[in-house]
């Protein structure tokens, strides 16, 4: 078994656990965890892309899981919609991450990006929305819809993985109506499930590295339950601040690996 541990020294291993921390406070509160998290793993000496990804999100699974009973707990989500939805993510990652271990991400970044710009200006230019739960569609259709959005993003988390909670929020907001306590509450819950969906794919190809995951796991769960009590506290207006801030740092940095990929 491979713990990834053997060959980091100790500064860099100070910074995967502050990473960790941060990644798993921003991930409770919006998404996009990973903008912090994965480019301290591509630190790591000899770690490879996949292997990067996968571990990632073994760390993020903790994080996610405790956020998710957080909110859970402490503002008693609808599992009627939510749990059915992970159930779709969680197949959307399986497929999303056996892809990405044959087709380059690259392939979809320019796409991502022009969604991100189009989610970050419709966000911006509506304050109201996500003030309050207003539900779009009611019966059978809710669910269909929950549904879709639960495998698309899915598949894009076990694709490529950064935002996607950020997705989730904005997703439920826009498309189905609610607030963004609300949404964020719902998103950890699917995000668990888009997690475990993308491990049941790597693990068994041995790409995960247990021990520096499980050191990322810890780190995640203490800033996981920070996030989600501190969202809980605020409400859905700074819910909202912070997420067009994540939202604003995704469309830089996909943005540049977009440049840098036509570059080279």
């Amino acid at each position: 078994m491979v713990s990834g541990l053997e060959s980091i020294q100790l500064g860099t291993v100070i910074l995967i656990v502050v990473a960790g921390l941060a990644a798993g406070w921003v991930d409770a509160v919006v998404g996009g965890g990973g903008l912090i998290q994965l480019p301290a793993m591509l630190l790591v000496p000899g770690i490879s892309p996949v292997q990067a990804l996968a571990t990632n999100k073994m760390g993020s699974i903790f994080g996610t899981s405790t956020s998710a009973a957080t909110y859970y707990r402490r503002v008693r989500p609808d599992l009627r919609t939510a749990l059915p939805m992970a159930a779709i993510a969680l197949a959307g990652s399986y497929g999303g991450a056996a892809l990405a271990a044959n087709l380059p991400a690259s392939v979809f970044k320019p796409i991502i990006v022009v969604a991100l710009i189009a989610v970050a200006f419709f966000t911006a230019f509506q304050p109201g929305i996500g003030q309050l739960t207003k539900l779009r569609h009611a019966g059978h259709r809710h669910y269909v819809v929950a549904c879709l959005i639960g495998g698309v993003i899915g598949f894009y988390d076990g694709l490529i993985g950064p935002g996607t909670g950020s997705f989730l929020i904005i997703a439920l907001v826009s498309a189905m109506g609610y607030a963004f306590l609300e949404a964020s509450a719902k998103a950890k819950i699917v995000n668990v499930a888009t997690n475990a969906g993308a491990l049941l794919f790597f693990v068994p190809h041995g790409a995960v590295l247990w021990g520096l995951g499980l050191l990322l796991g810890m780190a995640n769960m203490a800033g996981g339950y920070l996030g989600a009590r501190t969202a809980v506290r605020q409400g859905s207006r700074f819910i909202r601040i912070v997420f067009l801030v994540v939202v604003g740092a995704l469309i830089i940095k996909l943005g540049s690996d977009v440049w840098q990929d036509n570059l080279s």
